[in-house]
């Protein structure tokens, strides 16, 4: 019996080599007896709201041990400033509480997730020899922390009012679902959701399971095997392989950064749509964007447009004439990259995205895309995909030194001869990258209707895909469950 409380104990306590992730086993029966919790309060609104708000920080504790309590310092401060700037009229005031949310979480930001990063850099540049310090980065915090600054944001831009109670705060920043990798939830599209009386159609159960299933397909099927298998290995590694590999490596990490991050917010969107509540759209087929202005359309969704409204729009926007406005943009993806990580080969993505962003303005206005030329658009994504291929080099890279070796072996030493041999030396992670690529490419109609047939279904229908999915993730799983890219970022 002593043996059996410890087991308990030990699978309910955390544990940093087996965090709770959406892929796991125990999450997927965890989250069914959550459900069923949740469906007999559902008629309760304030126990639902407290029943979901404990949840969500134990999920949290369950994922990044006891850092929970800095979700807790910027939940409490941003709540009370925002009834702050709701009833204060003087401007200095309002000003001032604005600067105060921006230094508490800002400065908690910085503190846990740049700080060794400045010390290095000093280092560097300098010549000391500073020790880093032993910081721990609290998972989801670069997410949670955009989240409650731009509620506190619109409150002083007179765009929203304040939640009506802590409770519902609390719960709208810490709802498990998207707290550990978004989508970044706007208040003014999720408070008023929280009150409302839960209305879960037929048709919102089917889509739900749907998004679920397709993403944990794209992420414990797709993403992990052609990580663990063929692109980790690659990217550690890059002249110990040809160049047909390490550009198939490169392929490779482009599909499995894009099935992991969407799989996590397909799943994110289809536990919340289970609730009752409706998140927003975070990817929609990035790799179909004819330039690099749509593909931050379509890409990370909720962050490209955290970023225009609250800090391009900030600084300026396109008000203050055509070289500021491309400076605007060139600064926006370059702090844009240093919030994906504490490293300067994310400024350095960041940057030539904001350059791109940049020229592609300067030149859409002496040369106006035409949207109806099939060709041209076909041409257009063709560029734009390899454009973000070669910055995703930057973004995986453990160093400069990797980046520009892989770079060197795609480019100097690309032997196309090799090129079947390597396919069928790999023809399993070959076949997965082009299954993902296929899947993303399809037209949206063919997408639409497999989602409404899986939608229209019977339940035992849905059902059995699930479980299918499910014995296929299984089948195909490495030992340790791996964490989603953006798990810690």
């Amino acid at each position: 019996m002593e043996s059996f409380l410890k087991d308990i104990i030990n699978l309910l306590s955390y544990n940093s080599h087996n965090p709770l992730l959406f892929s796991s086993g125990f999450f997927l029966w965890w989250f069914v007896i959550i459900f069923f919790g949740y469906i007999l309060l559902q008629n309760k609104q304030t126990i639902k709201l407290v029943y979901l708000t404990i949840i969500s920080y134990y999920f949290f504790y369950k994922s990044g041990g006891i850092f929970f309590f800095i979700l807790f310092i910027s939940t409490f401060v941003d709540f009370f400033v925002g009834k702050l700037l709701n009833i204060t009229e003087k401007k200095s005031l309002r000003r001032l509480y604005l600067f105060l949310t921006l230094l508490v979480n800002l400065g908690l930001l910085s503190y846990f997730k740049y700080t060794n990063f400045f010390i290095n850099t000093i280092n560097s540049v300098g010549g000391y020899s500073i020790k880093n310090l032993n910081i721990f980065l609290p998972i989801g915090i670069s997410f949670y922390t955009f989240q409650t600054l731009s509620y506190t944001i619109d409150i002083y831009r007179r765009k929203l009012e304040p939640a009506k109670s802590f409770l519902d705060f609390a719960f709208f920043v810490s709802f498990f679902p998207q707290l550990i990798a978004g989508p970044i939830v706007r208040a003014s599209v999720f408070l008023p959701q929280i009150r409302k009386p839960v209305n879960i159609s037929k048709e919102d159960i089917g889509r739900a399971i749907f998004l679920i299933t397709i993403g944990l397909f794209k992420k414990a099927v797709i993403s992990d095997f052609i990580s663990i298998n063929f692109v980790d290995r690659v990217f550690d590694q890059p002249l110990l392989y040809s160049g047909v590999e390490n550009l198939m490596a490169l392929y490779g990490y482009a599909v499995q950064i894009y099935c992991d991050f969407s799989g996590y917010s397909d799943m994110a969107i289809g536990m919340a749509l289970l609730m009752g509540f409706r998140l927003t759209l975070n990817f929609n087929a990035p790799y179909k964007s004819a330039s690099i202005t749509e593909f931050w359309r379509r890409w990370h969704i909720s962050l490209s447009s955290w970023l225009r409204d609250y800090l391009y729009i900030s600084l300026g926007g396109n008000r203050k004439g055509k070289i500021r406005t491309y400076i605007n943009l060139f600064i926006t993806m370059l702090l844009g990259g240093l919030w994906h990580g504490a490293s300067w080969k994310f400024v350095i993505w960041g940057a030539l995205h904001g350059l791109a962003l940049a020229i592609e303005k300067f030149f859409s206005a002496l040369f106006p895309f035409r949207k109806n030329n099939v060709f041209t658009r076909l041409i257009s994504i063709f560029i734009t995909f390899h454009f973000v291929c070669l910055c995703w080099i930057f973004f995986r890279a453990d160093s400069y030194t990797t980046a520009f070796d892989m770079l060197n072996r795609i480019i100097f030493s690309f032997k196309p001869e090799l090129a079947l041999q390597v396919i069928m030396a790999y023809s399993s992670v070959v076949g997965l990258i082009f299954l993902g690529l296929v899947l993303h490419f399809l037209p949206e109609k063919l997408d639409k209707f497999a989602e409404k047939l899986v939608t229209k279904s019977p339940l035992l229908i849905k059902s059995l895909i699930l479980v299918i999915v499910i014995w296929i993730v299984i089948q195909v799983k490495s030992a340790e469950v791996q964490p989603f890219i953006y798990f810690q970022f």
